[in-house]
């Protein structure tokens, strides 16, 4: 990993690189406990790779969320008794278990999704145009060096 210094990026700017993410994740983290209350991030990860991928087996959700096995398993188990999730299972093959969200979980991951919508928008509301387009510009730049580096093979791992 090559160090700050070899590769022009000077230490003040990876701290706040670091702030950043530490700000974003933090939004996220608060964006599910205040929209939910009762569903960990662990859950709500679970939910929207749902929300994304649609009704799948437990074994797909688990290659999506890069967990084993059994820790959809525990998750489900949690999300069915909130009354977010379904079980189901394959027509052809009865041993296959599936997953779905319920009402309720759809719900969720839109009220979830919203309150992060409205936060940054309140935030970025807060800055000046100009440091909403630079900054906007830059986090453009960034993804497209990151690209889906850090993508599952079904997409991004949500947060």
């Amino acid at each position: 990993m090559p160090s700050s210094q070899s590769t022009g990026a000077s230490a003040p700017d990876v701290a706040t690189l670091q702030l950043a993410t530490r700000d974003l994740v933090g939004i996220a983290l608060h964006s599910v406990a205040a929209a939910t209350g009762d569903v960990s991030l662990a859950q709500f990860r679970m939910l929207w790779t749902l929300a994304a991928i649609g009704p799948s087996s437990s074994v797909d959700v688990a290659q999506a969320l890069g967990v084993g096995a059994s820790s959809v398993t525990r998750l489900a188990d949690r999300l069915q008794n909130s009354g977010y999730l379904a079980r189901g299972s394959e027509p052809t093959n009865r041993r296959v278990v599936t997953l779905d969200l319920t009402e309720a979980g759809h719900g969720l991951v839109k009220r979830v999704l919203q309150w992060r919508e409205d936060e940054l928008t309140r935030v970025l509301s807060q800055l000046e145009p100009e440091e909403r387009a630079g900054m906007v510009a830059g986090l453009r730049a960034m993804h497209r060096v990151v690209g889906e580096e850090y993508a599952s093979e079904t997409g991004p791992l949500p947060l």
